[in-house]
């Protein structure tokens, strides 16, 4: 949570969180937990997260021409056996 305050107290307009092995509270992960893209973004000062999943596409304030789904960018952390 330190981070966070922090974060929004530099004006950090937006960061992400890659849980790709889907390891953060359910609240975050979903149930069952599942890999997922948290997206932060400031809005009036206060951060809101948006979870992405599965083929839903990332939708970012920074890069608004990106073109990727949450399976595409928790793949290449998946280790290759």
């Amino acid at each position: 949570m330190k981070k966070l305050v922090d974060y929004e107290a530099l004006g950090i307009v937006e960061y992400w969180i890659v849980d790709y092995l889907a390891l953060g509270a359910s609240r975050y992960t979903g149930k069952p937990k599942q890999p997922t893209v948290s997206v932060y973004c400031l809005v009036e000062g206060e951060y809101k997260v948006t979870q992405f999943q599965d083929d839903r596409p990332i939708e970012s304030l920074v890069f608004s021409e990106l073109n990727l789904t949450g399976n595409q960018i928790v793949k290449f952390g998946i280790p290759f056996n």
